[in-house]
């Protein structure tokens, strides 16, 4: 595929607006009874005259449509018999989908994330894909993906609700102009987190003799799975691996980690909160030069170098005391279990993972591939359009994959407002500094054990 090919102008479609892209996966499952037994294995696609339709919801961020509609023209010209419909996800994703697979008009291919997709196969609103995969997938595909991203779309009895989209990581950018002007050592795949403390501690800065800190040593989202992997790196969990309805988020471990970031805060103030940057996105006070690290993902990536007016570096994550960790986003593809046209659906899910659709992706917005043998070609991408960012290491984010020490979110055996719980700890305990961790994440864990037992 080539380079225009990837962002040209969308081709002219049919006239259709979003309920009407609707109405037609409605329609294919008007007659199917809602019924377990019969989402859980393939069906016939119906065959005839006519050619099998299917709705495909994917992001609705600005550089995505075209890049789509342009790849399905790809497809379409490979699969005559199947028209596929782009519509964009919906405002208020997490919360509005429930209601249209109840409805029976999801669409019949889309995409997840994060603990609400794992919680979308957990009430059956995905079809089992492991025959799909067993039927038609070669290992060596498989190999390619990341171990703890591909385990991370499977339900703890087997069922598989997705595959991989996009490979993003977590990684430390860093302020290269800043460590020089400072006089401190970049970092380096050997970090700990003593190191890391000890580099906060020295790029924290009063610049203009104010009195008042205006420059930190870098910053965080403290968001689940964002504080979760400094949880792992000290050894703990949230979710206790060998039975997902167990909270593990009290347990010693988790609470020396969430102290570790509580302490950078609060005692020595060299991670800014998010009151001290004014509710600023932390890439973006990165990006403006009021941090000097940040701990984002690879799909942060445009949107840092293309504000960034600094030589911008990237490390592997520093490790903790017991091992060493980094993200593996579990963003994916699945199909509606009330999908009229499973077979047509599978090929079009196979042509979304596809090398094909990674590389458009990556080539397009940076998005790192899912797919190993991808890397290189995606690293090129980066470079060819920030040629002036020398030794940016684009490769850091790669590391855990390659390395596999990759983790993914933990997702208990019911998500259902457990993201609630987390994100009202971690605003008392690292945002506001009002909450001790070991209280708080007790009281955490106690609520999330709740929902799990309430049946």
């Amino acid at each position: 595929m080539t380079g225009d090919t990837a962002v040209r102008e969308p081709p002219a479609q049919p006239s259709l607006t979003r309920r009407q892209f609707l109405r037609l996966a409605g329609l294919a499952v008007a007659g199917l009874a809602l019924d377990a037994c019969r989402f859980g294995r393939p069906q016939p696609t119906p065959t005839g005259g006519g050619k099998v339709q299917l709705v495909y919801q994917d992001w609705r961020t600005e550089w995505f449509p075209p890049m789509a509609q342009a790849m399905l023209d790809e497809f379409h010209a490979a699969h005559p018999n199947i028209r596929v419909f782009y519509t964009p996800d919906p405002e208020g994703l997490r919360e509005v989908m429930p209601a249209a697979f109840e409805a029976g008009t999801a669409p019949d291919v889309f995409q997840g994330c994060c603990d609400y997709f794992p919680a979308w196969g957990q009430k059956g609103y995905t079809l089992d894909l492991a025959p799909y995969v067993k039927a038609d997938l070669d290992q060596a595909t498989i190999a390619e993906w990341d171990a703890a991203q591909y385990r991370s779309f499977f339900l703890p009895d087997g069922r598989q609700f997705g595959l991989p989209k996009y490979h993003g990581a977590l990684a430390l950018y860093y302020n290269r102009d800043l460590f020089d002007q400072y006089g401190v050592d970049y970092p380096t795949a050997a970090w700990t987190h003593d190191d890391y403390l000890a580099a906060l501690r020295r790029l924290t800065r009063d610049q203009d003799g104010d009195g008042q800190t205006d420059l930190w040593g870098s910053t965080l989202t403290p968001i689940y799975d964002r504080i979760q992997i400094h949880v792992n790196a000290w050894g703990g969990h949230f979710v206790d691996p060998a039975d997902p309805a167990r909270c593990r988020l009290s347990e010693p471990e988790a609470v020396r980690a969430v102290e570790w970031l509580r302490a950078r805060y609060w005692d020595d103030r060299v991670m800014a909160t998010t009151l001290a940057l004014q509710k600023v996105e932390p890439r973006q006070a990165f990006a403006s030069g009021r941090v000097a690290m940040v701990e984002d993902g690879s799909w942060a990536l445009r949107d840092i170098l293309t504000q960034a007016r600094f030589q911008v570096g990237v490390a592997p994550f520093p490790a903790g005391p017991a091992r060493r960790a980094t993200l593996a986003t579990t963003d994916g593809y699945a199909i509606y279990a009330g999908t009229q046209h499973p077979e047509a659906a599978w090929e079009l899910l196979k042509f979304l993972t596809s090398k094909e659709y990674g590389r458009a992706m990556a080539r397009t917005n940076f998005l790192q591939p899912a797919r190993a043998s991808l890397v290189d070609e995606w690293a090129g991408f980066v470079q060819a359009e920030f040629p002036a960012q020398t030794d940016l290491n684009i490769a850091a984010f790669a590391d855990g994959h390659l390395n596999g020490y990759s983790v993914t979110v933990e997702t208990f055996a019911n998500m259902t407002g457990v993201r609630a719980i987390t994100d009202a700890a971690w605003e008392e305990i690292l945002t506001l500094g009002q909450a001790p961790v070991e209280a708080r994440l007790k009281a955490a864990c106690e609520a999330i054990t709740a929902i799990q037992t309430s049946g």
